[in-house]
């Protein structure tokens, strides 16, 4: 799912971007101090928010080296409270330990998509691109070298596209293909015409190959654990999603972390329990409230995740638990 929109270079401070669901993460962190890491930095909004709530200081993270230059009219505002580092939020702990707070804020946001030249949009012409760093395979080598199997597994497992194989053939019969809109025209090709008020048919498609191409539910998963090596006893780990499968993995991630796991079937062995990482705040998800749905409509399918951590030992997550969608081959272990 696509985040909301964010300023260009061009926007003043006078209007910056307010992140989706700001008001009850702050709440429920309230009274926000210490160090916080922002794992998804993007326009910097949940950053800022956080500076100016009261964290002494932040390290904004993001896998997009284009977002500091954007950064760069208000970042020095914040002096040395705020640093930015280029890398993947999965290697977090890797720049910083000992955290009071960490927020992820998943998916691509309209400031990837309205870039043309980025390859995210089904509605604006440019390369087949969807990455979200700068190195890589792009989109353009998956669709044109993966077998037909393989590209219909990742519609479906992705997208939860029902028509993936159609869609799977379609593409290889099309082959070579180097544009959004090429690509677009070959999958609204197999299925029927959306009715008024109904999503783009390359709306999933595009998420799936989007998906895959940054392998994002490893890089959740993986940056997940990473968060929990990094906080300190009590630190928040704030989590917020835009899409079922998302939301999927984020949720059961809290559940086994906090010790609220299904229990195993009475004819199974019994799972060893270990003490909790998490203690869970947020015991139903946070959806967005009405006053903000009526400033952003296009935060409505949002939701925010949230747990403290405890002082036990962090460890690893066992995959098959969490819903990953897929098998368990396409994730590192």
């Amino acid at each position: 799912m696509t985040k909301p929109a964010a300023p260009s270079a061009s926007d003043t401070d006078a209007a910056p971007h307010i992140p989706v669901l700001i008001r009850p993460l702050i709440k429920a962190a309230s009274p926000v101090s210490g160090r916080w890491l922002d794992g998804t930095f993007g326009a910097g909004g949940y950053t800022r928010q956080l500076l100016d709530a009261g964290a002494d200081h932040v390290i904004g993270v993001d896998r997009d080296p284009s977002v500091f230059a954007m950064a760069a009219e208000w970042a020095g505002d914040y002096g040395t409270r705020l640093s930015l580092v280029e890398a993947q939020f999965s290697q977090m702990d890797e720049h910083a330990e000992g955290l009071d707070g960490v927020v992820l804020d998943l998916g691509v946001s309209s400031m990837q998509l309205d870039q043309a030249e980025r390859g995210f949009s089904f509605m604006r012409d440019g390369p087949l691109d969807m990455r979200m760093g700068a190195e890589g395979p792009t989109a353009a080598d998956l669709v044109n070298t993966a077998e037909e199997s393989t590209l219909a597994d990742i519609l479906y497992h992705y997208g939860e596209e029902r028509a993936s194989r159609r869609i799977a053939r379609a593409i290889i019969a099309a082959r070579p293909l180097t544009r959004t809109l090429e690509l677009a025209e070959v999958i609204s090709g197999c299925l029927p015409r959306p009715k008024p008020g109904q999503s783009h048919p390359a709306t999933r498609s595009f998420q799936a190959i989007r998906i895959a191409v940054n392998d994002e539910f490893g890089e959740l998963l993986l940056g997940l654990e990473a968060a929990e090596r990094a906080l300190a006893p009590g630190g928040i780990l704030a989590v917020v999603t835009f899409h079922s499968l998302e939301d999927r993995v984020a949720k059961r991630f809290f559940q086994a972390r906090g010790g609220r796991a299904p229990g195993g079937s009475r004819y199974a062995p019994a799972i060893e329990q270990h003490a909790p990482q998490f203690e869970i705040i947020t015991r139903k998800a946070i959806a967005p409230d009405e006053d903000e749905l009526e400033q952003n409509p296009r935060a409505r399918s949002a939701r925010l995740r949230m747990g403290r951590r405890t002082d036990a030992p962090a460890g690893q997550s066992d995959r098959k638990s969490l819903g990953l969608p897929g098998p368990k081959s396409w994730y590192k272990e």
